[in-house]
This record gives structure tokens, sequence and C-alpha cells, in this order.
């Protein structure tokens, strides 16, 4: 029970702290909805930056997926079978 006391203090503490350097603009908030702009550009770049993982992930994938197809292709060269993948350009 004095653990949660403990915690909810410390962000009433924290929450107060955030209100009034907003007021007095130590925060700056240019939007005026209580989130302070660090905080917005932090999770604007975050959101970005999955995105461009997403998207790295699913490239490593499909280059992954291509690299299973073509794995059978090195033991039947090994049998001395003719090769099956891309042609050599002239």
């Amino acid at each position: 029970m004095n653990t949660i006391v403990v915690i909810l203090s410390i962000l009433v503490v924290v929450g107060i702290a955030l209100f009034l350097g907003m007021k007095f603009g130590k925060i700056k908030d240019s939007y005026g909805d209580f989130i302070p702009d660090s905080v917005e550009d932090t999770a604007a770049e975050v959101k970005r930056r999955a995105k461009n993982v997403k998207k790295e992930l699913k490239d490593v994938g499909s280059a992954i997926k291509e690299v299973g197809n073509q794995i059978g292709d090195v033991g039947g060269a090994a049998k001395g079978k003719p090769r099956r993948g891309r042609k050599p350009k002239k």
C-alpha cells in the first residue's frame, strides 16, 4: 500500500512540475495540448524509425526466402547437375 502511495505522489509531483513549466514558458507547448513539444518530436522520430525498420525487415525476409529457394541448387551443383540459377550475362 505504501509503495502505491509513493508512486502516485511522485507522479502527481512530476505532473504539477510539467504543468507549471509549461504555464511559465520553461517547457514549450506550441499546440496547447499539455504535451511538451520535445515529447511529440521524439514520438514522431520513433514512429519514423519503426517504419524504416519494418521496411528493412521485409527486405531481409525476402532475401532469406531467395536464399532458401536457391540452397538446393548447391547440392545439385556438387552432384554435377547443370546450373539452374541466373544465366551469366554475355
